[in-house]
C-alpha cells in the first residue's frame, strides 16, 4: 500500500513538473509576441489597404522574362549543390573530432564544438555580404557562404549522431588491435550513415532556398534577378520570380524525398 501511495506522489510531483514547465513555456512565447506588437489590432488593421494594393500590383504575374530566369535559376542550383559538398567535407572530420567517443582528447572536442557554434552563429546572407566584398559578385561568394555556415550546422548534427551511435562495436573493434581510422570506418560510419545522408539531403534542399536569398545580396542565382525587380519596383515580376522558385523548391524537394527513400 505505501508502496503504491509513493508511486501516486511521484506521478503527481511528476505532472505537476511538466504542468509548470508548459506553462513556463507558454508564458514566455506570449511575452515574446507582446514584446514584437503581435497583439496590436491597429497595426494589422492599417496594413490593410498596403497589402491590397501590394497584391494589386503582383497580380497577375508576368512571366515574359522567363527565358533570362533559366541560367540564374541553374546557378542557384549549382550553388546548393556546390555548398553542400564543402559542407559534406569540412563537417564529417570535425564532426569526429567533436564526438567525445570519437575525439582523440575532450580539449579537441571542445574546441571543435566550440567552431562550430562560431560558424553557425553567423547567418549565411552575412557571410554572403563578407564573401561579395573580398572575391566579388556571382556565385562563388554564395557558395562559400552556405557552406561555411552549414559546416556548422552541419557538424553539429553529423556529431550528435556519432556521439549516440552504440559503444560495443566500436570496444570489439579496439579491443582486436583496429586502428582509429579503422574503428571510424568500421564501427561508426556503418551505424551513422543513414542519419548523415538525411541531414545531408535536408541540408541540401535548404541551401537551394537560401541560395535565393543571398542572391538579393550580389551571391548570383535567381535572388538577384528578384532583387532587380524589386528595385525597379517591378511587383508583377516579382510575383512570377517567386512562383518560378516555388516550383524549383517544389522540385529539390521531391527529388531529396526520393533520394533518402533510395538510400534507405
Amino acid at each position: 500500500m505505501r508502496s503504491f501511495e509513493a508511486t501516486l506522489v511521484r506521478e503527481t510531483q511528476a505532472a505537476r513538473r511538466d504542468w509548470l514547465l508548459l506553462g513556463g513555456i507558454v508564458a514566455t512565447v506570449v511575452v515574446a509576441l507582446a514584446s514584437t506588437g503581435f497583439f496590436d489590432p491597429q497595426r494589422f488593421i492599417e496594413a490593410v489597404p498596403a497589402f491590397r494594393q501590394l497584391a494589386a500590383e503582383m497580380i497577375p504575374p508576368d512571366f515574359s522574362r522567363w527565358q533570362s530566369w533559366l541560367r540564374p535559376l541553374a546557378d542557384t542550383l549549382a550553388m546548393s549543390i556546390a555548398g553542400t559538398a564543402l559542407a559534406v567535407l569540412f563537417s564529417l572530420p570535425l564532426a569526429l573530432l567533436a564526438a567525445p567517443n570519437t575525439s582523440p582528447y575532450r580539449g579537441v572536442a571542445f574546441l571543435v564544438r566550440t567552431l562550430l557554434a562560431l560558424l553557425r552563429s553567423v547567418p549565411e546572407i552575412i557571410l554572403g555580404v563578407l564573401f561579395v566584398a573580398a572575391v566579388g559578385f556571382g556565385a562563388l561568394p554564395g557558395v562559400l557562404a552556405l557552406a561555411l555556415h552549414s559546416v556548422g550546422m552541419v557538424g553539429k548534427f553529423y556529431a550528435e549522431a556519432i556521439e549516440h551511435v552504440d559503444p560495443k562495436p566500436l570496444e570489439a573493434a579496439r579491443a582486436a588491435g583496429a586502428t582509429p581510422l579503422q574503428v571510424i570506418t568500421h564501427a561508426v560510419l556503418p551505424q551513422v550513415l543513414p542519419q548523415l545522408t538525411d541531414v545531408t539531403i535536408y541540408r541540401w534542399e535548404y541551401h537551394f532556398r537560401a541560395s535565393a536569398v543571398l542572391g538579393i545580396v550580389g551571391a548570383g542565382g535567381i535572388g538577384f534577378e528578384l532583387m532587380a525587380a524589386l528595385r525597379l519596383l517591378n511587383y508583377d515580376q516579382v510575383s512570377a520570380i517567386l512562383l518560378a522558385i516555388l516550383l524549383c523548391v517544389v522540385i529539390v524537394d521531391s527529388i531529396g524525398g526520393w533520394l533518402r527513400k533510395s538510400l534507405k
